[in-house]
């Protein structure tokens, strides 16, 4: 199934110039990944604090640039030899706490279940602990979709977007994260079943 993850080789190209200015500057892939948590909490505490539509015009900007962010930590770290076992760590965890603080305040803005919204919350850090399992096999790092991270920041900013400019809260909305839960469901089993086929 396509995933939004099919696009980075290409985005990775067009964000190459700002990171070599980046990298002149002496700014380093952990304080990248730093930024990108720092931002998404941010954000996670406006929606907290004025939960409503209109706050929800945040999501598909912050969510790009936090794309944007996490693309070019990966690219410090790869090209400019800033690899390390702390840059490993925040940038997976990083990951699990930045949907965390985005998409839990979604629970306070009133149309949206909070049963639904915590469970999406719950499966999307499963599915990444998922995918972070495959090197404790002997299998390469899983992103297999339909539902990857970068996939979950493409719906939840489209839904923004859509909910900011003032389209109107319905069952709708009910329907389309319970359809998030059972696409992040086949996205835990496919990193964990790709995974097993990947090893002897």
């Amino acid at each position: 199934m396509p995933s939004v993850y099919d696009l980075k080789p290409a985005f990775q190209g067009l964000l190459r110039p700002l990171l070599q200015r980046l990298a002149g500057l002496g700014v380093t892939a952990n304080q990248v990944t730093l930024a990108a948590m720092l931002m998404s909490f941010a954000t996670g505490a406006a929606i907290a604090w004025r939960p409503l539509p209109r706050t929800l015009f945040l999501l598909p900007a912050v969510l790009f640039l936090r794309m944007a962010l996490n693309a070019m930590d990966g690219m410090l770290a790869r090209e400019f030899d800033q690899k390390s076992r702390l840059g490993a760590i925040l940038n997976e965890l990083g990951d699990v706490l930045s949907d965390s603080a985005i998409y839990l305040p979604l629970a306070l803005v009133p149309g949206f279940s909070i049963w639904l919204v915590f469970s999406i919350v719950l499966l999307s850090a499963l599915s990444e602990m998922t995918g972070v399992l495959g090197p404790m096999i002997g299998a390469t790092r899983r992103y297999d979709g339909p539902l990857g991270k970068s996939d979950r920041a493409f719906v939840f900013g489209a839904l923004g977007l859509a909910l900011g400019f003032g389209v109107q809260f319905g069952r709708w909305l009910t329907w389309l994260l319970a359809l998030v839960l059972v696409l992040l469901t086949v996205t835990i089993f496919n990193r964990a079943r790709r995974a097993l086929k990947e090893t002897p």
